[in-house]
């Protein structure tokens, strides 16, 4: 009997520890997808906290452009100058007026900060939009570079669509709000 007993507690043991594997492989495989979910959000809150901290850094550069004293603006809106759509390619046109107003800046030989303001139209996605505007204030800000200006004395900041000028309902308004104001500041 004693045998018995023995073997019964055997099987018992082994019947619960292969219960306790089955229960472990499992919560293994239900993790296994949530844990990669997990993963996958963590990657993209690391890349939302760069974004943040990219915005932060130029709102705080703009701050310090705004503690200037405002001078004059300049616009790239004309007919001549405007961008094409989806892009921020300088045209011959905006390329001359740049050329023009650097040739300014240097016979006021004044220590100016310019704010270098990317906007766009409302087409497309609000993300793609300031990502745009960036990018047409940053092709004004190099350009500007390559001619002489410091790069110190600039900082950019994209509205994107935020801040139009015309009605985005019509082709000739949104054609005047894809431009780039240049604020000059003492």
């Amino acid at each position: 009997m004693q045998k018995s007993a023995t073997f019964i507690a055997a099987m018992a043991a082994t019947a619960v520890s292969l219960g306790g594997c089955a229960t472990k492989e499992y919560v293994n495989q239900q993790v296994a997808p949530v844990a990669a979910r997990v993963d996958r959000h963590e990657d993209h809150l690391a890349k939302l906290d760069q974004r943040t901290q990219e915005a932060l850094d130029r709102a705080e550069a703009a701050g310090k452009l705004a503690e200037g004293k405002f001078l004059y603006s300049m616009v790239l809106s004309d007919d001549s100058v405007k961008f094409p759509l989806d892009s921020a390619k300088l045209s011959p046109e905006a390329e001359q007026r740049l050329a023009t107003f650097v040739e300014k800046l240097k016979s006021d030989n004044r220590n100016v900060y310019l704010e270098i303001q990317g906007h766009t139209d409302s087409s497309g996605p609000t993300p793609l939009n300031e990502h745009l505007g960036e990018e047409r204030a940053e092709a004004v800000r190099l350009f500007l570079n390559e001619h002489g200006v410091a790069l110190n004395r600039m900082a950019t900041i994209s509205y994107g669509e935020k801040d139009p000028v015309a009605s985005n309902k019509t082709r000739n308004g949104r054609a005047q709000n894809r431009r780039v104001v240049l604020v000059v500041m003492a």
